[in-house]
């Protein structure tokens, strides 16, 4: 993917300091239909003095509107709110952090990616049983069924088996499905890439896609079984967190 120039000139224009801003959804996922909007993930830097009062604001910063033409959703969390909730079993982080769809990007940028593969653990796969329960939960709901929560459930449980295997974040599906060689899932993805009007599925095959679901459930508590992932991030790995946020809130953050 082609980084809209429109998207560097948007995050320039955020209100505070970025570490780093990505892309996301349905554009890193590989399914991005013609309606998508972009979804801008980051962390930011606020400054010491709005952090060491009683109140702090602005830890999370959100906007969605259309900007210079773009349909954008925004959202950027503080640096302290960022690296805690790449501790815990937080895989949206995770997936924000190493996107390949890179629009800002800092020396931080780098070493806080080499510091959160010590943040990767077997218990990321409960991030995945999570999100793949609530997105089927959604497609057996609606009428008709749409096929963007059905490519969730599929991307969401491959991306946590192949983590679960490799340690490794890939969130992009077509990528995934190299590996997984899942026959459904290129005609699956057409669809979506079509538009709203090709992208119902008033024919799905429901019991097929009960079985899939269950199945790749199962290959998912199989890898999370097997995985030789750590329990918990080292406390190494949280110490370097620790360094990098000191670091970047007492003295900025570095220039390329």
């Amino acid at each position: 993917m082609t980084i809209d120039p429109r998207l560097h000139h948007i995050v320039t224009t955020q209100p505070y300091p970025l570490l780093f801003a990505t892309i996301s959804g349905a554009h890193l996922y590989g399914f991005p239909s013609p309606d998508s909007d972009f979804d801008l993930r980051g962390a930011h830097v606020l400054p010491l003095d709005a952090v060491v009062g009683l109140d702090v604001r602005d830890e999370t910063v959100e906007d969605s509107r259309v900007i210079e033409g773009l349909e954008m959703d925004i959202v950027s969390h503080d640096v302290r709110k960022f690296f805690g909730l790449l501790l815990k079993k937080n895989g949206y982080v995770l997936e924000q952090l190493f996107s390949p769809l890179i629009v800002h990007t800092t020396p931080e940028h780098a070493e806080l990616k080499a510091i959160a593969r010590g943040c990767v653990t077997k218990h990321h796969s409960h991030h995945y049983f999570g999100f793949a329960e609530t997105q089927w939960k959604l497609f057996l709901k609606e009428s008709p069924r749409r096929v963007k929560p059905l490519l969730y459930v599929y991307r969401v449980l491959l991306t946590g088996i192949h983590l679960m295997c490799t340690g490794e974040i890939e969130a992009n599906l077509v990528t995934l499905n190299q590996e997984f060689r899942l026959p459904y899932i290129a005609d699956l993805v057409a669809r979506k890439l079509a538009g709203p009007e090709k992208s119902k599925l008033e024919d799905a095959d429901i019991v097929f896609h009960e079985s899939e679901y269950q199945r790749l459930r199962g290959e998912l508590q199989a890898a999370h079984d097997a995985s030789k992932l750590p329990e918990l991030p080292s406390d190494e790995t949280r110490a370097a967190l620790n360094d990098l946020l000191v670091r970047v809130r007492t003295r900025g953050l570095s220039r390329r």
